[in-house]
């Protein structure tokens, strides 16, 4: 199978109670989540941009992919994220860059393509939509930080979306945490929401809920369906890129099975493995971790 992904590349700084580290950002941890997915035959493409500055953070993970639309800029953006041990963290972009270019011939030679909005400002909605025109799959959509506005100091802020049903119009499979849900609608209780976001055409809606698992809604034979699963027992050290991982192996594993309760317990698995990593070095041993809790239960 091959896969594209699509989500800017970017350094974060990350503020974590009295530590400070920097590391690579962004759609690596989607990267690098999908790497623990493939098989000998697979194939995942990238559209990012990335900086001769930065590359070798980037490096070990980006050198095991296929990089046509992979593109060399001046710079790269950069976040500061302070982590708090409850609720959303804070966000600090500076130097955010243009929309990625992505080219639109040939794009059902992919199998899957995922979209993460890593900046807010990967692609336009003009993209999405001349995307999904010339796309005959399955797209897969996280919100991300495309649910904060940007404030003069480079602070990002829960905003409300301008014509999200437009971009809704675009996608197969949505996922979001709790409080970007709320950014989606002018509505304000879950069931809502999502019955709202099922109207423009979305199949699957997948809410993220931090220690309290994910659940997702999902259209089978005419009806909705519900699938919520717990978060797994860990010990947490870190909250950064659990998303991303959530993501990608959710969307390897349902276009490989077409079964959303098994993509959902893979997902929730590497989610929850990531929690235990300190070093960015760490998530290459995804496959392995998750193997070895496997085999202890």
């Amino acid at each position: 199978m091959n896969f594209l992904v699509i989500g800017q590349s970017v350094v974060d700084k990350i503020i974590d109670k009295n530590s400070i580290s920097i590391k690579p950002g962004g759609i690596f941890y989607a990267v690098v989540s999908f790497l623990s997915q493939l098989s000998p035959n697979d194939k995942l493409y990238l559209c990012s941009s990335i900086d001769k500055e930065n590359e070798i953070l980037f490096k070990g993970v980006y050198d095991k992919i296929e990089k046509d639309f992979l593109v060399y800029v001046e710079s790269i953006p950069q976040v500061e994220l302070v982590v708090n041990d409850i609720g959303e963290r804070e966000e600090t972009y500076s130097r955010i860059n243009q929309n990625l270019t992505m080219a639109i011939e040939g794009l059902n030679y992919f199998d899957g393509i995922l979209i993460n909005m890593i900046s807010g400002y990967d692609i336009s909605l003009d993209q999405l939509k001349r995307l999904r025109k010339n796309y005959s799959g399955l797209i897969y959509y996280d919100v991300h930080t495309f649910s904060r506005g940007l404030d003069e100091n480079g602070h990002r802020i829960f905003r409300r979306i301008a014509d999200f049903n437009e971009w809704a119009q675009c996608i197969d499979i949505l996922q979001t945490n709790e409080s970007e849900l709320l950014t989606l609608s002018d509505k304000k209780e879950e069931a809502e929401i999502v019955d709202e976001l099922f109207s423009y055409g979305i199949n699957q809606i997948i809410i993220t809920k931090a220690e309290r698992g994910a659940t997702v809604f999902f259209r089978e034979h005419n009806l909705v369906k519900k699938n919520h699963k717990d978060a797994l027992k860990t010990n947490v050290v870190n909250k950064v890129g659990c998303g991303d991982v959530f993501g990608a192996v959710y969307f390897y594993n349902y276009i490989r099975n077409k079964n959303v309760i098994l993509a959902l317990e893979q997902a929730n698995l590497f989610a929850g493995i990531a929690t235990t990593y300190l070093e960015a070095k760490d998530f290459l041993n995804l496959k392995r971790d998750a193997y070895e809790r496997i085999s202890k239960k």
